[in-house]
């Protein structure tokens, strides 16, 4: 596959911007491991195959099991998953498939449970975020650079 466009060559100064916003999300009360299963799952959603690998390899190196990860396109499903990450999951499925159903009333009420108004609204962030990354990367066919051959 061959990358139609760079925009970060081509528009420096909207990468800077991108990039300041990573490292506002760094600094989120939001759990990293937590950020990495939304940024995962909302790039399975998206089919973007840049973000999966990318955020795979960060949340593998953080110490997330193998196990959950590949039970991640199907969490609803898995015990493996705890009852704040089925919340933050399901939100971060409705906001990316928002024009099909919106953002149930029940799912917000039960993040309430777990998280603050401001850790709420910092889920909000991160998961427009990496949809945003997710619509650059699969626009311009970014590819994640393939590891190279172990003697």
């Amino acid at each position: 596959m061959i990358q139609r466009i760079s925009l970060k060559q081509l528009e420096p100064k909207a990468y800077e911007v991108l990039y300041a916003m990573e490292n506002y999300i760094s600094t989120t009360d939001i759990k990293y491991s937590l950020r990495q299963l939304i940024k995962i799952r909302v790039s399975q959603i998206n089919k973007c195959a840049y973000c999966i690998e990318l955020h795979t390899s960060d949340a593998r190196k953080a110490g997330e099991t193998e196990n959950r990860l590949y039970a991640l396109s199907a969490w609803e499903e898995s015990p493996l998953f705890s009852d704040e990450e089925r919340v933050v999951l399901a939100f971060a499925e409705e906001i990316t498939n928002i024009a099909e159903h919106g953002v149930n009333d029940i799912t917000f009420e039960n993040l309430k449970k777990h998280f603050s108004e401001n850790q709420i609204a910092q889920i909000i962030i991160i998961v427009n975020q990496i949809n945003f990354w997710n619509r650059i990367a699969v626009t311009t066919k970014m590819f994640f650079p393939p590891p190279t051959p172990q003697n």
